[in-house]
């Protein structure tokens, strides 16, 4: 009996091509054979820039959650603005907060001195998210490599689809869920919030507004820096962890259950919702909080990556070649 052929539609072949290529293009060894002192090379530029700037993990962390977070994992946010271009430094979220550019540059120049055109950036970025977190005593994760850069950016993207400061936890789930990182995600990838620091316009009504869900000695110690009167002291900043600032440790989550977070969107995961026994599970559990945050990284690395012949290997981080 003659066997009977399958007939699978061209766009919907090309599609599975796709995503099985990009998924297997993926890979911890990636550069071995082209670049094998990739990361050693990055990692000591990373370390170097943290030892001189402790806040800077804070910021390399954050530089990558808001790079995946808009068009996928694709170094988009590290491009200028050009006449092409808009930069999503022009988004609200981004806009004199955004820091680590500089970083991520002299890391890119000194692979670029041993493995010219090889690595991207999108990649570097991910490399100094999990270096920044070693540094600070956090996790390390093996990061898959492979991503190539983006030649657009979409600041318009940054304002609809970055969490905010104001989010309802529905909402920072909504928009989690939205990238295809489920509540734990979410509640872990949040706890980077252990280190770094936060504007004063981004938690002054939080601190003056007398409400239930803050303690008020921390609110007290908060107005010191943070004057009441809009646009007084707007870009002073305070630490989102008052304990250790500058640990990547569970802190963070010990404060929620205190009323200290700083952020509404902080303290949102600790008020009566559906996170709370997670984070009550991270404040009493450290190494499920690193363990997950390493995971969450991982996957959030896994966002919409362009491989393959996709985007370019851009040899300057902030313009296309």
């Amino acid at each position: 009996m003659a066997s009977r052929a399958i007939f699978v539609p061209a766009a919907l072949f090309l599609l599975l091509l796709f995503s099985t290529t990009c998924k297997a293009q993926l890979s911890s060894s990636f550069y071995e054979s082209t670049c094998p002192n990739a990361l050693a090379t990055i990692r000591n530029s990373i370390r170097a820039a943290i030892s001189r700037e402790r806040r800077m993990a804070a910021s390399l962390i954050r530089l990558h959650f808001h790079d995946c977070f808009v068009q996928g994992c694709d170094a988009s946010i590290l491009l200028n603005g050009t006449s092409t271009i808009r930069s999503e430094m022009e988004a609200g979220p981004n806009r004199n907060s955004a820091r680590g550019h500089q970083v991520i540059d002299a890391a890119k120049l000194e692979v670029e001195k041993i493995c010219p055109g090889v690595i991207s950036c999108a990649d570097i970025l991910s490399i100094a998210a999990r270096d920044a977190s070693v540094a600070v005593g956090g996790p390390l994760w093996t990061v898959k490599l492979g991503r190539r850069d983006s030649t657009t950016a979409n600041p318009d993207k940054a304002n609809s689809d970055l969490p905010s400061f104001r989010d309802g936890v529905d909402r920072l789930i909504s928009r989690f869920a939205d990238k295809g990182l489920n509540a734990r995600d979410m509640v872990a990838l949040l706890g980077s919030h252990t280190i770094g620091q936060a504007q004063c316009v981004t938690f002054r009504d939080r601190i003056y507004n007398n409400a239930s869900d803050i303690d008020a000695g921390f609110a007290s110690t908060r107005r010191r820096g943070c004057p009441a009167n809009q646009g007084d002291g707007n870009s002073n900043l305070a630490p989102l962890d008052l304990v250790t600032p500058n640990q990547l440790d569970n802190n963070y989550f010990k404060n929620l259950i205190q009323k200290k977070g700083l952020l509404e969107s902080d303290q949102v995961l600790f008020s009566g919702g559906s996170t709370d026994s997670i984070v009550s599970e991270y404040s009493s559990n450290p190494s499920k909080f690193l363990s997950d945050f390493a995971s969450a990284m991982v996957k959030m690395g896994d966002i919409e990556p362009l491989t393959g012949s996709a985007g370019q290997i851009r040899r300057i981080c902030s313009a296309v070649n």
